[in-house]
């Protein structure tokens, strides 16, 4: 792997660990972006991925193009219109948070080394590190905050994580773009619909804490 692609990857879990420690939704959503685009960027140095078709090469464009601007840039927009700007005291705190993400990254390179002998290449041992720790990242970011906003980006991170999964064993990698632009598709109507539905909660509730959608009533 060359040491671009390792630098690429540290920012990768830097942007999670720090998504644990934000409490600043504008701060989220400008990490997200951050993330998606060095995600997006993976396969161009991965080692199996050297050659690219120019098929290949559009469609990479087209992700970074809706993972690091489109899809933040509606979350932007909702942020705005809701007048939203932090996330209250989350279940779990910031520091402890932030240790739990440090325990992620123990815990994927315990199993990265256990299932090493099935992975072509030191490379891909690397990209399922940071997989595994994105997608738990993101799940626990998902089931620990109360904000759904909050809990919608950390549902964006875990795609994030399937992502790089996809580009660790995937074996045409034109196969594993068109999935991904599907997924990312399906993506950009889910950010679209929760921009309307987080904007009728607030207009409800006057907040958008998913404890209050228990107070609804048939």
């Amino acid at each position: 792997m060359m040491p671009s692609s390792e630098a690429l990857l540290a920012l990768i879990l830097l942007s999670v660990l720090l998504s644990l420690t934000s409490h600043r939704l504008l701060t989220l959503i400008h990490i997200m972006a951050f993330q998606g685009i060095m995600v997006s960027l993976v396969p161009l140095f991965h080692e199996k991925h050297h050659t690219l078709a120019i098929g290949s090469i559009l469609l990479l464009q087209v992700m970074i193009l809706i993972k690091g601007f489109l899809i933040p840039g509606f979350m932007l927009a909702a942020v705005k219109k809701i007048k939203m700007r932090r996330e209250v005291v989350p279940l779990i705190s910031y520091h402890a948070s932030l240790f739990i993400g440090l325990i992620f990254i123990v815990v994927s390179a315990f199993i990265a080394d256990r299932i090493q002998g099935t992975l072509p290449g030191k490379q891909t041992v690397l990209i399922i590190i940071t997989a595994i720790t994105t997608l738990a990242s993101g799940l626990f970011l998902l089931m620990s905050r109360h904000k759904a906003f909050t809990q919608v980006i950390g549902y964006l991170i875990m795609e994030n994580g399937i992502y790089l999964f996809g580009t660790a064993l995937a074996k045409q990698t034109h196969t594993q773009y068109i999935v991904e632009f599907g997924v990312l598709l399906d993506l950009l109507v889910g950010i679209m619909v929760m921009g309307i539905i987080l904007t009728n909660i607030n207009d409800t509730f006057d907040d958008v804490d998913t404890a209050y959608l228990g107070e609804l009533k048939d």
